[in-house]
């Protein structure tokens, strides 16, 4: 569901997949080939949200931000992930359940485990990999990671290609 805020309506791009039981409200924008998935809450209604190209938005997610907010190109957030960053750099993966904080910003080619809680404006470098409840760097990610990354973020362009087809929006 696509919903209008105080004047502002959401920028769908058309080749982006938004499921028919997702909930997008307000100033946001969704990027060329991105996916928002059954479940998942996308609120625009106190800062603008920005989401890239080539980007998934799994299951369940919430995505809200206390001030403009932006997701990078070719990111996945995991099923469950609760985003009130501020930036999510380009190629980052969020695990599955993970929640970041008013504030945070991570740097692209990051991975933030799932479970992982990135407190208050936390600053996260780029090829960063961040675990635990703080969420703590904990290491660099190699390119391993990196392909990984973008394997999984071209499955889910495929992936969203498909619902499209079946006219599940």
């Amino acid at each position: 569901m696509i919903r209008s805020w105080k004047g502002k309506t959401p920028q769908v791009h058309p080749t982006a997949f938004v499921s028919e039981a997702a909930y997008v409200v307000g100033e946001v924008d969704i990027g060329e080939n991105s996916s928002v998935w059954p479940g998942t809450v996308v609120r625009g209604d106190r800062g603008k949200i920005t989401i890239g190209k080539g980007s998934n938005i799994q299951d369940n997610c919430t995505i809200h931000s206390d001030a403009p907010a932006r997701i990078g190109d070719g990111c996945t957030l995991g099923h469950g992930v609760i985003w009130h960053g501020r930036l999510l750099g380009d190629h980052c993966l969020v695990g599955n359940g993970a929640t970041a904080n008013d504030g945070v910003e991570v740097g692209e080619l990051s991975v933030i485990g799932a479970g992982a809680v990135v407190l208050e404006n936390v600053k996260v470098p780029p090829r960063s990999l961040v675990m635990g409840i703080p969420g703590k760097v904990k290491g660099q990610t190699t390119e391993r990671h990196h392909e990984m990354i973008k394997s999984l973020a071209a499955h889910y362009v495929e992936e969203a290609r498909g619902y499209k087809r079946e006219g599940l929006e």
